[in-house]
């Protein structure tokens, strides 16, 4: 019985303040929407940053007067650090070099009198940020088959310092714009409390207890933030289904590169609605209740 009549209150208070539930609905779909947007598009460029991580890697360049022995020396040591990737050390010969060398760049190696390349371990960090340490611990150890030891230093500070800046971004932005989703429809859902103020005086003054007034508004605030979520995932759906193929089939090749997935996203956003909803009216009606 208290449950159909807290379910009646709500719904009589929508159809009774449709602009105000419009304003709440909106709000809610708009901020939603951008939440939405900036998760998928967040979330793919981290996954970016953190692809163009896993890109990085350290080049320790042998000497060709190198002993089996002493390359063997320098593989041990490798092996030793832990911030090396589990089967991320990979032995590249000197033919191995050059083959790959010709299918860079052929117009290089057509008339080659002998093999100038040398050969090198190829070394993957478990993360990209321990690139540089890498690189200056192999080089301390002064080992006899080390030649030069190479790990991009300018291009990996690039990559590094762009991944800290979109995961940042992206986080400021999110967070920025549920602050706003919820002021907005806490905004909005005042001018419904506002409306009804003397009704709910009334109601305080013959007994009825805070959580009868409250429950209303509260369900009034999940329906609205329901709908208004509901609306901004259809939205997000078309456009995912129309647009982004056309962007990102001209700028993904890489299969390790993703958003979040879609349903992920549309379950995040419907409870982020439904949170809002509810936190905006509850915390709005608070005030009222004091009589």
């Amino acid at each position: 019985m208290r449950v159909r009549l807290l379910f009646a209150e709500a719904f009589r208070s929508i159809a009774a303040n449709v602009s105000t539930t419009v304003a709440s609905t909106l709000s809610v779909l708009i901020g939603m929407f951008l939440v939405g947007v900036f998760i998928g598009l967040g979330t793919w460029l981290v996954s970016w940053s953190d692809d163009k991580k896993r890109e990085l890697a350290v080049h320790v360049y042998l000497k060709d007067e190198a002993t089996p022995k002493q390359i063997n020396a320098v593989r041990i040591a490798l092996e030793s650090d832990p911030r090396i990737k589990e089967g991320g050390i990979e032995f590249v010969s000197k033919e191995k070099a050059l083959a790959i060398m010709r299918k860079k760049a052929p117009e290089l190696t057509a008339n080659l009198a002998s093999n100038p390349l040398p050969a090198s371990f190829d070394v993957v960090p478990v993360r990209g940020e321990d690139t540089e340490e890498i690189a200056l611990a192999i080089q301390a150890q002064n080992l006899p088959a080390v030649d030069q030891v190479r790990h991009g230093k300018e291009v990996s500070k690039r990559i590094l310092a762009i991944a800290r800046a979109i995961q940042v971004v992206f986080l400021i932005v999110v967070v920025v714009l549920l602050a706003a989703s919820t002021i907005l429809i806490s905004n909005t859902i005042r001018l419904s409390i506002f409306a009804r103020r003397r009704e709910i005086e009334v109601m305080k003054l013959v007994g009825a207890t805070n959580w009868f007034v409250r429950g209303p508004f509260m369900l009034e605030g999940l329906l609205t933030g329901l709908a208004g979520s509901l609306a901004a995932v259809f939205l997000l759906f078309l456009g995912r289904s129309i647009a982004i193929p056309r962007v990102l089939g001209n700028i993904q090749d890489d299969p390790d590169v993703r958003a979040l997935a879609f349903g992920y996203t549309a379950a995040i956003l419907v409870l982020i609605g439904l949170a809002i909803g509810a936190l905006g009216s509850g915390l709005t009606i608070r005030r009222f209740l004091r009589v």
